[in-house]
C-alpha cells in the first residue's frame, strides 16, 4: 500500500487534477467530499477519455463529472490475496484502501506486483523512478 493518497474535492478542475498527477508523478487522485469521505477516483485516463476526448474545458469542469463512483475499496486488514481478487473481480488496476470511510492510502497492480512477483516485467516497471 501506498500511504497518504493524494485527494481533492469533487469541485476541483480537471486541470488542477492534471496537474496534481503531474507533479506528484502518479496517475490517479481520489476524490472525496464532506470533509474526506471517498466518493471517487479520478486517473490520467478519465481526463483523456472523458474531458481531452470530448473537448471539455479542463479549467472548469469538475472533477466530480468524470469520476468513477463505484470505487471498490479495502480496509487496511485485507489480505494480499483478497485485494488481487477484488481487482480481478472488479477489473480494476488501482483500489483505495480505506478506514472508517477515511482514505489511508491506495494500493496499485504494481505494488502488488512488487510484493507478490518480484521477478516480473511489471514488478521491475513499478518499481523504477518516474521517467518524467
Amino acid at each position: 500500500m501506498t500511504p497518504g493518497p493524494v485527494m481533492l474535492t469533487r469541485e476541483a478542475t480537471v486541470a488542477q487534477a492534471a496537474k496534481l498527477m503531474r507533479d506528484q508523478g502518479i496517475g490517479d487522485v481520489l476524490v472525496i467530499e464532506d470533509g474526506e469521505r471517498l466518493c471517487g477516483v479520478v486517473t490520467d485516463r478519465d481526463i483523456v477519455v472523458r474531458a481531452v476526448a470530448e473537448t471539455r474545458d479542463v479549467t472548469a469542469t469538475p472533477i466530480g463529472v468524470l469520476c468513477s463512483s463505484d470505487v471498490a475499496t479495502v480496509t487496511p486488514d485485507q489480505d494480499a490475496d483478497e485485494v488481487v481478487r477484488l481487482m480481478r473481480q472488479k477489473a480494476v488496476r488501482r483500489v483505495p484502501v480505506v478506514e472508517n470511510g477515511h482514505p489511508v492510502g491506495i494500493v496499485s497492480i504494481g505494488d502488488m506486483a512488487v510484493d507478490r512477483d518480484p521477478s516480473s516485467a511489471l514488478s521491475d516497471i513499478s518499481a523504477a523512478p518516474p521517467n518524467n
